[in-house]
């Protein structure tokens, strides 16, 4: 059994979510399990010290202090300046998203530590359920990102998302249906935007037509509608994933090329490499950047955004799992619940996690081998 869980404060840029709210703290307090905030760490999610301490929490001075228990919770990946917390004592549960950032798994891996990524917990079916909440709000942030963007004084081309009567809409074009797709697509919609989404499922894709009874319309993803559409779009946006591995290429240069001057990018997927070819990470603080005359958001937390809400929404997923792990601790959890293995993506210096192994190009340990 793990007895002590450490929150530690985010310090990604313009990062304000926090990995537990207070209600989290009161399910360990009634396990028997002492959680140690680090002070401040809910501040941006609008949570106070004396909220947490009202929930049972100790309030801790300190990043170490927070560090020093045996799991933490966290909300992103390790930055540079926290790799000295490490350890081979160390459970982490947090997004880790390794195969867009080789450096923190050769620090997990360097330093022997055991982490399990809330966005590779997967269910029989595929679903992955720690990743579903925040992609609902990302997929529900993107269309409001790119209606910003796209107001003239933002950069954009001045287009209205609903248009006017008399009017033509923006043009928007989704690209995956998963959560986050689904999400953008839908909010989109109800905007009053003109919204073609695309994916290869086609199955996904009769459920979102039967949903939405024609409102969305729904094109099979091959490369010449995706060329036409792109050429044709004000906004597009990017929300394919592979669970665990980097997201797949799926608008090349020549397309970003090929889109109106002051048409707009938000790519969701650039926590996992994103799938614009001319895509890279941007903050908050910083959030776009125009190349090729288009303007590109692409902050890796966007969740980050809305904090109090994501806090909530994260915790309400996450939080079954971590005290499960806190129960039985890491192996026997894993055993007792097939899911959660698949969030194991480092154990003991090895990569137990298939996808990541593979695109990281090192040996992969199947989990259950490695917790022997």
């Amino acid at each position: 059994m793990i007895n002590t869980v450490g929150v530690p404060k985010e310090i990604k840029t313009a990062e304000h979510r926090v990995a537990m709210t207070p209600d989290g703290v009161r399910e360990f307090e009634r396990l028997g399990v002492d959680v140690f905030v680090e002070t401040d760490a809910g501040e941006g999610a609008s949570f106070s010290d004396d909220d947490y301490r009202a929930a049972g929490a100790t309030i801790v001075p300190t990043a170490a202090d927070a560090w020093a228990q045996q799991m933490v919770v966290k909300v992103k990946e390790p930055k540079e300046e926290e790799f000295g917390f490490l350890r081979p004592d160390l459970t982490l549960f947090t997004y880790l998203h390794l195969a867009a950032y080789p450096n923190v798994a050769k620090a997990l891996i360097d330093a022997g530590t055991t982490s399990l990524a809330y966005e590779t917990v997967q269910l029989p079916g595929g679903a992955l359920p720690l990743l579903a909440p925040m992609s609902e709000v990302a997929g529900r942030l993107a269309p409001q990102m790119g209606a910003h963007y796209l107001e003239r004084h933002n950069g954009g081309r001045g287009v209205l998302m609903g248009g006017a009567p008399g009017v033509q809409p923006a043009k928007v074009v989704v690209l995956g249906a998963g959560n986050v797709g689904w999400h953008s697509a839908w909010i989109a919609a109800g905007m009053e935007a003109e919204v073609v989404l695309f994916d290869k499922n086609l199955d996904r894709l009769r459920w979102v037509d039967q949903i939405n009874k024609g409102r969305i319309v729904t094109l099979a993803s091959n490369r010449g509608a995706l060329e036409r559409n792109i050429a044709d779009a004000d906004l597009v946006i990017g929300a394919v994933l592979v669970a665990g591995g980097r997201a797949p290429v799926v608008v090349t240069d020549d397309m970003v090329r090929s889109m109106k001057k002051g048409a707009v990018i938000v790519d969701v997927a650039v926590d996992q490499g994103g799938c614009i070819e001319t895509i890279h990470e941007t903050t908050h603080n910083d959030p776009v950047y125009e190349l090729h005359g288009v303007l590109h958001y692409a902050v890796g937390n966007m969740p980050g955004a809305v904090p109090h809400t994501s806090t909530y929404a994260l915790t309400n997923a996450t939080l079954p799992y971590q005290l499960e792990v806190a129960k039985h601790g890491v192996a026997e959890a894993c055993r007792r619940d097939e899911p959660l293995s698949h969030g194991l993506n480092t154990f003991g210096g090895a990569v137990t996690n298939a996808p990541v192994a593979e695109f990281l190009g090192t040996d992969f340990v199947a989990p259950f081998s490695a917790l022997a």
